[in-house]
């Protein structure tokens, strides 16, 4: 599903710049669940940006499903992020504007992936699905964090994406909430979608098939699961 190849990210600066990403090697397979960890400044983010095509590497390759992103101009690249990846963040990102309904349509009115009627269908079915469709008329701001992260997973979901990228979804939550989200995650592994968490909480290991572990920019372990173990995901791993 995914490979990294020998990729580096520098920030430029006066003092030569900062390496985030330092000829980081990386294969992950699809239906795979993947927490990525390390200390803040590790490049976890920095990773999760070039996977979603938000960021481009300063050198190697990424090739996400057999689209080497390097190859995409930035309006192609728009298009094949909207119907391709779908991502979840700390802070939920919900237009408060907009009803909880509206924000899982959104994705696919930008995208054109679905007419009208048939995205409010899917976007209500979602919303079920994450179990917060008696919500779906009110503003982001009447419902609870866990409620907001639900709706946040329900709008990542809505074009069908193979990827699903999480930084930190669980950081704004109480433990019970958490563990519901991270339920919600894992079960869109089972169901065949990719899933790559970015987490400072190790226990999250429990639940994932892979740890990955980033310091200083580089790939410094990988750990598989008794789950990536019962699933049969034991393909080399390449660090």
């Amino acid at each position: 599903m995914i490979k990294v190849s020998d990729v580096s990210k520098i920030y430029p600066g006066a003092d030569g710049g900062f390496a985030a990403l330092n000829h980081v090697d990386l294969h992950l397979l699809r239906g795979e669940f993947v927490a990525i960890v390390g200390k803040s400044g590790s490049g976890k983010s920095t990773l999760v940006n070039l996977l979603a095509g938000i960021d481009r590497p300063s050198s190697g390759e990424v090739c996400v499903g057999g689209t080497p992103l390097q190859s995409l101009d930035e309006s192609r690249l728009a298009v094949w992020r909207g119907r391709s990846v779908g991502v979840v963040f700390q802070s939920f990102q919900l237009l408060p504007t907009l009803t909880v309904l509206e924000n899982v349509m959104l994705p696919m009115d930008f995208c054109a992936t679905c007419p009208r009627p048939k995205a409010r269908e899917r976007a209500l079915a979602l919303l079920a699905e994450v179990g917060i469709a008696g919500q779906a008329h009110k503003l982001p701001a009447a419902l609870s964090g866990g409620q907001q992260q639900r709706a946040a997973i329900a709008r990542a979901l809505a074009n069908d994406p193979g990827l699903i990228l999480a930084d930190e979804p669980t950081g704004n939550l109480d433990t019970y909430t958490a563990g519901a989200v991270l339920a919600l995650l894992a079960a869109q592994s089972r169901a065949g979608k990719t899933v790559i968490i970015v987490t400072h909480e190790r226990e999250v290991a429990r639940i994932v098939d892979r740890v990955v572990t980033l310091s200083d920019g580089r790939v410094v372990g990988q750990e598989r699961s008794e789950s990536g173990r019962r699933a049969g995901l034991m393909e080399s791993v390449h660090v």
